[in-house]
């Protein structure tokens, strides 16, 4: 008899235990926010669309850092985002600031073209014109992502931003080629 009941009080305090892991401890979990889901490391996406920028490719760029969110959505991934679209803002103000509208349409061809079909049925348009389409587009994508990367955490942006600042002013004819060493791509 002394063993059902010693049997009897172990099922009972793993019984309390159970309820209380599943009343209190799990409802905790569900509710906290999960705004840093970024890896401990830096990802593929990031160190190719640091490669990509250094060859000014913005499309593959972008693509990648779009890649990122999807795998890994956190501030710090929509941050990267927004500062791509900052990027080729920046050197489309650059290169048509200096009358260079020869690399305005090749900035324009590198954003449109998707593949071999395009070489076939090119998209065209006048380089003043390409300008302002993609500079009226990434300013509002960009918009957009900052907005989505200070929803999940305010504190974390501010940071990014302080730095790709500081990378902006020590690099300011040439800041949109890379990132922000502190970033660690």
């Amino acid at each position: 008899m002394d063993g059902v009941l010693r049997c009897a009080s172990r099922v009972r305090g793993r019984l309390a235990l159970f309820l209380v892991i599943g009343l209190v401890v799990v409802p905790a979990l569900l509710q906290a926010p999960r705004v840093h889901a970024s890896p401990e490391g830096v990802r593929d996406h990031l160190k190719r669309a640091r490669i990509f920028l250094a060859a000014g490719d913005y499309r593959r760029a972008l693509e990648a850092c779009q890649r990122e969110v999807e795998a890994s959505p956190s501030a710090e991934s929509y941050t990267y985002l927004t500062y791509v679209y900052h990027a080729i803002d920046g050197y489309l103000d650059h290169v048509s600031k200096a009358d260079r509208w020869v690399l305005v349409e090749q900035l324009y061809v590198n954003l449109a073209t998707e593949g071999p079909q395009d070489l076939v049925d090119p998209p065209d348009v006048l380089a003043r014109i390409a300008k302002e389409i993609i500079q009226g587009s990434v300013r509002q994508q960009s918009d957009v992502t900052a907005a989505m990367a200070a929803r999940l955490d305010d504190a974390i942006v501010a940071r990014l931003w302080k730095q790709q600042a500081a990378w902006r002013a020590a690099k300011p004819d040439s800041w949109w080629w890379g990132v922000p060493d502190a970033w660690g791509w």
